[in-house]
């Protein structure tokens, strides 16, 4: 079954989104003006080179890894993150589909960049239909970013072809922390993230142009615009 794997989001929700083949290994080079998490920058407003290794194998099941350079601020000085995941595609239908899995986020650089480390789970549910492509998706973990505290994220987004070979995606997503007293966003428990961008490719290079914003009030949430270009290359 020749299987198409989409994952938008892990994390880098997160950078552009990764098209793995069954049955291949693949990985993708990606440069952006700006890496954001969820419309909070992780680079201190600053460009990230990312680099992905994906497999997927023919009944659905994939594994992979991610890189991204960070830069949490002058007292902090870990410059890396490397996140590592596994899950299921299943195509329920040929309209309706579901990708679950668990990923693993690790920093590094720091003496104390290893007290970052956190476990997630998630879910996503796809359905394709003449407007497009819809999507509802929801990552959990019970440790956030190490602090011990449950944190949530829930995401609605829809993706539509405009012309051949050029897409609108259109996101809203709000991120919960459920316990404020060791984990809060800019004084609250919760915010939200809106995106829209453009996708296009030329000659083998993904493009991706968004625009976003978050109901923070911060210099690392405030409306920005993004750029971003990747290359898969089967291995």
């Amino acid at each position: 079954m020749n299987t198409t794997i989409k994952k938008l989001a892990l994390l880098s929700l997160f950078a552009l989104p990764t098209t793995v083949m069954a049955g291949e290994l693949s990985t993708t080079i990606n440069a952006t003006s700006d890496y954001t998490f969820n419309g909070v920058s992780q680079t201190d407003n600053d460009p990230a080179l990312q680099a992905s290794l994906d497999y997927a194998a023919d009944d659905g099941w994939y594994v992979g890894a991610w890189a991204s350079n960070v830069d949490f601020g002058n007292a902090d000085d870990t410059w890396l993150e490397l996140d590592f995941y596994a899950g299921k595609y299943f195509e329920l239908t040929d309209r309706v589909s579901v990708d679950a899995g668990i990923a693993y986020y690790t920093y590094h650089g720091d003496d104390a960049s290893d007290e970052y480390y956190y476990p997630e789970i998630y879910t996503k549910f796809g359905y394709t239909s003449s407007l497009g492509q819809s999507e509802l998706n929801f990552w959990y973990s019970w440790d956030y970013f190490g602090v011990d505290a449950g944190h949530y994220i829930m995401m609605a987004a829809h993706t539509f072809t405009i012309a051949e070979g050029h897409d609108i995606r259109v996101s809203f997503d709000r991120s919960t922390s459920q316990d404020e007293d060791k984990w809060a966003w800019d004084g609250d428990k919760s915010y939200n993230h809106y995106r829209a961008e453009y996708l296009t490719s030329w000659e083998g290079f993904d493009f991706n142009v968004a625009v976003e914003d978050t109901s923070m009030d911060t210099d690392l949430s405030d409306t920005r615009a993004v750029l971003s270009v990747s290359r898969t290359f089967s291995l």
